[in-house]
């Protein structure tokens, strides 16, 4: 494959394939989702939190909540590998695993009045393993928050004109917010919102050279300390005030960015430079560290399966399903959407020249080190006006890749510097939108686990202890942001989502095989639990060997050592809570295993 457009014209017809015969058959079979049962948000309907929603409408917002920055990144970072490992994983990952997971992990939470995946594992398998599922939790979100603000800082440092455009979309959210507050509608605001983003990326350069731009041009330190110093004054707002007016926003950017893309790809198709497996396959390459296997399925995580998605999967979205076939529309379609995301960053990332690539993706040691010559980088750099080199993290080069795409359409070419900007704005617009939902779950989960010792910090309602669960949040993953570098930082991130991921399949399989009408069927979660589960644990191995522990990797943190051991034994917990629950399962006999609407809690 030596052009874009034979990807997409492959993603879309394999996902529409398995979207209409096995998402159908995964429903309608192995759940056996029924209509005339009646759903969690019509039984427990209070018009705030439980709200039956129609179908396309839930579709939507489950989509813009899981699909954040990771399936942007991680296919740009996995690319180091060359196109053909990333490619397959996704499609393989989605289909087989991320679908599944998804959808079963909505159908189990429904199945418990719209509970949380810790609950639910308390329930099915449970107490012992509900809290190492909280716990387990609690780790993701934290690492997720670093992982993902660690490609902020790359893409933010030295850029005075990103950091104005990111900048201002604080005020301009707030705004939104207000306003829709005292008037009770956003229609206008809404137009007025996305204007003034854009004029905010059109009025960056002028900024540049003046007393404020040279104050936004910001060390990777600085952009460091800032955001998680920013998380909790986010955390801290109410969420109509920042969060959900800029989440808002954000989603029309979405939308109109990635069809852009589409558009763009369909239009141009790019060539792809990149070898099908690169050198690196073995490992020793500068993005990655790690060989192509376990690497690409803890790297590319969002896109293929990503436990991340449990929490939206447990949280709010099951709170809205009309009706159980609605499933396959949210959960299942929208998992497969995401993956359409994956593939259009990786055709970015792949359409640039291999050695432009790993010279912005790799430090200028690393890059020098491979003795290649760069090809069109100078250019790009001239046209975007910004130093390209030695800019890791995935976000940077997504930025160039699509701006050398939207670029070659005729009447853009000489708009490079404004589409890298607003693509720089758009990546960290996302991220920054997850940093403030992230951070405040993190919040809730810490007063959660902390409200078994000290009961006060249940109430999410009392100051003090919602200020202080804030602040531990944000210096948690403060810390790992400031103590290690994407290489590292992005691979624990990756093992701790993977690990999520198995949880979520666990709970899925033993929900399958409790009310499944074939105990065969519950294959359809152990096959990718097999495979995920090897993998991440290996992976957290490689990692705590090689890197972590290793006083000669850059990587060399024991603090990330020992989270990743207390992770992957919280893992083997569970699993043994579920072999135990499977075994006492599989001698009922069928008829006698109850299917209720609302599962009875394991004893």
């Amino acid at each position: 494959m030596d052009h874009a457009l034979t990807f997409v014209i492959a993603t879309l017809c394999i996902l529409a394939l398995c979207y209409r015969f096995y998402g159908v058959f995964f429903v309608r079979k192995v759940l056996r989702a029924d209509d005339s049962e009646v759903t969690p948000s019509h039984i427990l309907a209070d018009g705030r939190n439980y709200v039956p929603t129609k179908k396309w409408v839930n579709a939507g917002q489950h989509f813009a909540a899981i699909a954040a920055a990771g399936p942007l990144v991680g296919p740009v970072l996995a690319a180091q590998f060359g196109y053909l490992p990333s490619f397959l994983w996704l499609l393989i990952g989605c289909v087989i695993g991320g679908a599944v997971h998804d959808t079963v992990v909505l159908f189990a939470s429904m199945k418990h009045k719209g509970q949380s995946l810790s609950e639910v594992a308390k329930a099915e398998l449970g107490p012992v393993a509900g809290w190492c599922t909280g716990l387990a939790m609690l780790f993701i979100i934290t690492i997720t928050m670093a992982g993902l603000s660690m490609v902020v800082v790359h893409a933010l440092e030295r850029n005075a004109w990103g950091a104005f455009a990111v900048f201002m979309t604080i005020p301009i959210a707030v705004a939104l917010g207000l306003y829709e507050k005292i008037t009770g509608s956003s229609k206008g605001a809404t137009q007025v919102g996305i204007a003034a983003i854009a004029a905010s990326v059109f009025a960056g350069p002028y900024i540049q050279g003046t007393v404020l731009g040279n104050w936004l041009t910001l060390h990777a330190e600085t952009v460091a300390l800032i955001l998680p110093i920013y998380a909790f004054f986010a955390t801290a707002l109410p969420v109509w005030m920042l969060l959900t007016p800029r989440g808002y926003l954000s989603s029309f950017m979405k939308i109109g960015v990635f069809g852009a893309l589409v558009v763009g790809v369909v239009f141009i198709n790019p060539e792809i430079r990149f070898p099908a497996l690169t050198d690196f396959i073995h490992g020793g390459g500068p993005v990655l560290a790690g060989p192509v296997w376990p690497f690409i399925s803890i790297t590319i995580a969002c896109g293929a399966i990503s436990g991340f998605h449990a929490f939206i999967g447990s949280g709010t979205t099951p709170k809205l399903i009309d009706k159980w076939s609605d499933i396959r529309t949210v959960a299942f379609g929208g998992m497969l959407a995401e993956c359409v995301v994956g593939v259009m960053a990786l055709i970015a990332a792949t359409s640039l020249h291999p050695a432009d690539y790993f010279a912005i993706n790799s430090t200028p040691a690393a890059f020098q080190a491979l003795n290649m010559q760069v090809v069109d980088l100078p250019r790009l750099s001239q046209e975007i006006g910004l130093d390209l080199y030695g800019r890791t993290g995935g976000a940077v080069t997504l930025a160039v890749g699509m701006t050398e795409i939207f670029t070659r359409i005729p009447w853009f070419g000489t708009l490079a510097s404004y589409f890298f900007q607003f693509v720089v704005m758009f990546e960290a617009v996302f991220i920054l939108t997850a940093v403030d939902s992230g951070t405040r779950v993190a919040r809730y989960l810490i007063q959660d686990l902390g409200g078994d010792l000290y009961a006060p910090l249940k109430r999410l309602d009392w100051v003090p202890g919602s200020i202080a669960a804030s602040v531990l949040a944000c210096v948690a993953w403060g810390y790992l942001l400031t103590s290690g570098d994407i290489n590292s930082v992005w691979a624990l991130f990756g093992v701790s989502n993977q690990l999520m991921a198995s949880v979520g399949l666990i709970i899925g399989a033993t929900i399958i095989l409790r009310l499944g009408q074939k105990r065969v069927y519950m294959l359809t979660c152990l096959v990718p639990l097999a495979y995920l589960f090897v993998t991440v644990n290996y992976a957290g191995y490689w990692m705590v060997t090689n890197v972590y522990l290793n006083p000669l990797a850059k990587g060399y943190n024991v603090f990330n050592a020992g989270i990743s051991i207390i992770m992957l034994s919280l893992g083997f917990v569970i699993l043994i809570a579920a072999l135990k629950k499977w075994k006492e399962l599989l001698r009922i006999r069928k008829d006698t295993l109850p299917e209720t609407l609302i599962a009875t809690p394991a004893e």
